[in-house]
């Protein structure tokens, strides 16, 4: 599966952006979507997922009631809504899918997108 990921860009804090995770082929009934960040200098973290199974959502806690996922069956999309942006959430996020157990760990993932870079300024 070819996930593309779009609707980066740069925003003032307390700005909002939508990312679109479009996958090449629709996904399985046991597949979970995942966003993650990676910041300059850190490691991969979790942001959030989205459980085609049980259509279950799952956040960080840096990001829990700011961001909310969701998503577009008809498009075959899962979308991430970033509210209340902060500086801190300069990252490249990256759109992951896969037959997980455990959402937050991204050795569960098997395919992923390229990246798009989100930038916050103060």
């Amino acid at each position: 599966v070819q996930l593309v990921e779009t609707g980066g860009g740069s925003v003032q804090a307390g700005g909002s952006l939508r990312l679109s995770c479009a996958a090449s082929e629709l996904s399985s009934d046991d597949y979970a979507t995942a966003w993650f960040r990676q910041a300059p200098g850190k490691g991969r973290e979790a942001v959030s997922c989205f459980d085609n199974m049980d259509q279950e959502t799952y956040y960080s806690d840096s990001v829990k009631d700011r961001f909310t996922i969701s998503r577009n069956p008809a498009k075959n999309t899962v979308n991430l809504q970033m509210d209340s942006l902060k500086v801190e959430d300069t990252a490249i996020y990256y759109c992951a899918a896969g037959p997980v157990v455990k959402w937050d760990d991204d050795q569960e993932y098997d395919d992923w997108g390229q990246g798009i870079q989100v930038n916050v300024s103060s």
